[in-house]
């Protein structure tokens, strides 16, 4: 009796992983909350410079929801595992909106009590870092955020809420002048570490 032929042996092709589609990079929680910081930018901008009775309290809730979510984007992206390149993109850009467009605003409401040139120095941080981190990156090299670059973002959360009450509550004014100082040094104080970590990672090895 001949025996039966013998079967090809099956072989199991696995699918490759499928890359994230449009709508998962786009269209998530996370990205939708760094969308909703830059969507009130106006609005907080057009609040603040309004004169109506009750805008300082109006202005503070709108910046106050817009500082929220600058935490709950980041914390929900990590939790879901939902960090896309477009989120990195935008939250950076959604922080530096916000922060400038309320010190701009501010100085505009209460030149006296916030100085512009202490304004050009923080937003003057802000675009000085950008741009080395930047360059950084166009030589393969990562600059990670500084510890200080949080506090320094706290403590801006933190002064433009009081200065904004204070020009409605004159008591508040004194102690959002000292936490307006409190930014300032930190906005340097972070600057020069980032400077020092871009001439480690950027400039000395070519030498």
């Amino acid at each position: 009796m001949s025996s039966p032929p013998e079967t090809a042996p099956k072989v199991l092709i696995e699918a490759p992983p499928r890359s994230p589609t449009l709508s998962a990079e786009v269209w998530n929680l996370p990205n939708a909350l760094t969308l909703l910081r830059i969507f009130l930018v106006p609005f907080l901008v057009v609040v603040l410079l309004t004169r109506f009775s009750g805008r300082e309290y109006a202005g503070l809730a709108i910046f106050l929801v817009a500082a929220i979510t600058d935490f709950f984007d980041g914390y929900i992206a990590r939790k879901r595992n939902q960090m896309t390149r477009l989120g990195a993109l935008l939250d950076p850009i959604a922080d530096k909106l916000l922060m400038s467009a309320a010190f701009i605003s501010l100085v505009e409401m209460d030149p006296t009590h916030v100085p512009a040139w202490m304004v050009v120095i923080i937003i003057g941080r802000e675009f000085a870092v950008s741009g080395l981190r930047s360059i950084a990156a166009q030589q393969g090299v990562t600059i990670s955020a500084s510890p200080l670059g949080k506090s320094k973002m706290i403590s801006q959360v933190v002064a433009i809420s009081l200065l904004i009450l204070g020009h409605e509550l004159g008591e508040f004014r004194l102690i959002g002048t000292v936490a307006l100082w409190v930014v300032m040094l930190f906005a340097l104080i972070s600057a020069i570490d980032y400077f020092g970590k871009f001439t480690r990672a950027v400039i000395l090895p070519r030498r």
